[in-house]
């Protein structure tokens, strides 16, 4: 099974930053694909940003020119750099990696882990 640790979260004040962390362990051999969402009550979970093996990657529209998405292979992590943060970033955010390669072949989420945006 495969495990990801999440880290970086907690309390901000408008226009600050924060990153994120999220560290995959277990009998991995490759990550395809890992990303951030999140998620506030009453809402369905949305992406924020992800990262493919190769580097390709891709933002949620409100986040474009704040946030930056990058991986460490090496190290089966992904971060999440959170500039210019607004309340409405508000949220717990939530790592999702998928794996296609045996022997841990599957899709792993999270625990997530709380930010918030408020002065």
């Amino acid at each position: 099974q495969v495990q990801l640790v999440e880290s970086g979260g907690g309390l901000v004040q408008p226009g600050g930053s924060l990153r994120l962390s999220c560290a995959a362990s277990g009998r991995i051999f490759s990550i395809n694909y890992m990303g951030w969402y999140r998620q506030v009550p009453g809402k369905r979970r949305e992406l924020v940003a992800s990262i493919t093996s190769i580097g390709n990657t891709n933002y949620g529209d409100s986040v474009k020119g704040r946030f930056t998405i990058s991986r460490d292979n090496a190290k089966n992590t992904v971060y999440l750099q959170m500039n210019s943060l607004k309340p409405e970033d508000t949220a717990v955010y939530y790592c999702n990696v998928v794996i296609t390669a045996a022997p841990s072949v599957g899709n792993y989420w999270g625990q997530g882990t709380q930010v918030t945006v408020s002065s």
